[in-house]
Parts: structure tokens; sequence; C-alpha cells
């Protein structure tokens, strides 16, 4: 159902915290005594309570399928309080085939953009990626085709290949699979392996992919100096609004219940850009921000 893969792809990042997954860690460690923190949760908790669209409920009332779709990942202690949506993780079965595609999707998306972010940024270097065996096969093709092409744009043909390949690749696989289990309902998808998913051998070029991403890009020292910074700016803006949360826009602020003054508190933070997060810390700390 093309409709439900959109919006399952729309919505399931909307949980996202400021600062990728570190600001998530953090904001985890500081929810610790409030009952924690996941981002895929979040996603969940904007769709069904946050969003104020209706005056008989809050959330976007959207369907069951649609909210599976946005909860990739769940811990067992808040699957047991989701009732019939966290039962698939207690169980250990599949999603629906359109929350299956949104993920690898998902991965195909931020492998590339992250290869991009690389280059263009200086953290990693061209021959620094030809030792990924995906993205030189596909450099060598664009060489070849386009002889003499040099900067971005050979570097948009390589990453626009590879995305073509995965993307094949995944089609091809799923589509081999789905005629072979011929699934009669959900009931069976769920009860299955994985049916949508890359080759053999795409998934050990993709994870090889990931590993040299995680080594050389996302440990980078200066991504590591980052990622001190961003820690300090939600671990400082949590505790500056828990120790005084009129600093909180009144819609955030809660009288005499602490446990739900965090949530309001892991709401708004969540809720933020990296540069707002930025701005919002040096507003409260700086001597120069009045």
């Amino acid at each position: 159902n093309e409709d439900l893969v959109e919006a399952t792809a729309l919505a399931h990042d909307l949980g996202h915290t400021p600062f990728g997954h570190v600001g998530q860690d953090v904001l985890n460690e500081c929810m610790a005594d409030y009952g924690g923190f996941e981002h895929n949760l979040q996603s969940l908790r904007v769709v069904d309570h946050l969003e104020e669209h209706y005056g008989a409920f809050d959330g976007l009332n959207l369907t069951f399928e649609t909210r599976e779709g946005i909860l990739k990942h769940c811990s067992l202690n808040n699957a047991r309080q989701l009732g019939e949506l966290g039962q698939r993780f207690i169980d250990r079965t599949q999603p629906s085939l359109e929350a299956q595609l949104t993920n690898l999707a998902d991965e195909i998306a931020y492998n590339n953009h992250d290869i991009d972010d690389g280059l263009r940024s200086g953290l990693l270097t061209m021959a620094q990626m030809e030792e990924v065996e995906l993205f030189a096969r596909h450099r060598h093709a664009v060489e070849g085709a386009y002889p003499g092409l040099a900067g971005r744009r050979a570097l948009y043909e390589t990453i626009r290949l590879m995305i073509t390949a995965m993307t094949a690749d995944l089609v091809e696989t799923s589509s081999a699979l789905l005629l072979e289990a011929a699934p009669k309902s959900i009931d069976e998808v769920r009860a299955g392996p994985p049916l949508i998913r890359f080759s053999a051998q795409m998934r050990a070029e993709t994870t090889a992919l990931k590993r040299f991403l995680y080594a050389n890009l996302y440990r980078h020292f200066q991504v590591n100096r980052m990622r001190v910074k961003a820690s300090r700016i939600v671990r400082e803006l949590f505790e500056a609004f828990l120790n005084d949360p009129v600093l909180l826009p009144n819609d955030y602020q809660v009288a005499d219940d602490p446990m739900k003054q965090a949530r309001k508190i892991a709401d708004y933070i969540a809720g933020m850009t990296d540069r707002y997060a930025i701005r919002e810390h040096r507003r409260i700390f700086s001597l120069d921000h009045f």
C-alpha cells in the first residue's frame, strides 16, 4: 500500500532529537528516573498525543498500520505498555511489508547521504571511499561513462548509481521472496521471515559500507568533538528546565507533577532542531543574551 509506505516514511523520524543519536542517548540518560526516552516511541507520541488538530481527541487518529510502521524499535518494557501495538516486539514477529520496506528505504537514504556529507565536509576523502567495494565499483562506472567528469557532478553520479543499484536489488530480491512465500494475510507476513530485504551480496556490501562509515566518519575526531558539545547542550538544557520550569514556554510548564514535567521537557527538547537547541542554550546560559 503506497499511501501507507509514504505515511510511515514521513512520520518515522518525527521524534528524533537535535544532534541525532547522541541527543537521544543523552536525553534517555536525563530521563532515566522519569521513564526513559526512545526516539521511535517519541515519534509515536507526537502523532498520538502532541499534535493538536481535533476537538474530540489529542493526536492525529492514525491507523494501527501507520502507527506500527512508525515504531521501528521499542524496548520490551515499553512494548508491554503499548498493548497490541507492542506485541510484535514481545513475540519477535515481523511488522507489515510496508514497514519492512520503509526501514530499508531509510537505510538506503542515510547511507548515501552520509557519504555525500562526509566528502563535502572533508571528513572523508575520495581515496578512503575507494576502499569500499560498493562505492569503488560505481565510481569506476561513472569514470567509464563520463571520462574527465570531476568534482561534485562525479560524486552525485556515483551516489545516484549506488541508490539505483540498492533499490533495484531490493525490488528484485523482495519480489522473488514474495512470489515464493505467497503470504495470504498479514498474519502470515508477521509469522514468517522478513520478505522485504537485500540479496545476500548486497547485504554484505551495505554492511561493509556501514562499518566503514562508523569507523571513519561517525567516530572521526571532529565528529567526536561535536558529540561532546551536543551532549553538553542537551544535558544542560534539560537540567536547567528541570530546576527552573519557568524557563520553559507556558505550554510546557506542569505544576506539582515532576514526572509529567520531565516528560514535557523531553517533548520540548526532542522537538528542537540542532540550530534551535544551540540558540536556546545560548539564550539561557550566555551573559551576552538578555
